[in-house]
């Protein structure tokens, strides 16, 4: 199984980015049943939830970036996407897609830095 997070970069306070998470090795069925989320570490903070969808029904976000922030997933395709908007620069972290499956198995993309400085 590997996760692999990409589109992290440098954007402007105000500014949007969408992050997405590819993932390999699960089958349709258990990735659709699983939890998927989207996590981040600021530097010299610990790692926190941002958002997580569960087997793609509901989704719940940290109060910090509710409104601002949406996750998505594509269970065809093994995906999940999470849509960045109006950023801070308190949002400046590395972001982490995490898999939960039923059974308590748990895997972790390696990060996609976020910066939003001006």
């Amino acid at each position: 199984v590997q996760l692999q997070a990409s589109g992290g970069g440098l954007v402007l306070p105000g500014g949007s980015l969408r992050l997405s998470c590819k993932t390999s090795g699960f089958i349709f069925s258990v990735f659709s049943a699983a939890d998927v989320g989207w996590y981040r570490q600021a530097p010299g903070k610990q790692r926190e939830l941002v958002a997580i969808n569960s087997a793609g029904s509901n989704s719940d976000y940290a109060e910090a970036v509710k409104g601002r922030f949406a996750i998505s997933r594509d269970n065809s395709r093994k995906t999940t996407n999470l849509q960045m908007n109006s950023l801070k620069p308190e949002d400046t972290a590395v972001y982490y897609c995490n898999v939960l499956l039923e059974d308590g198995q748990t895997w972790w993309g390696r990060g996609t830095l976020v910066t939003v400085s001006s």
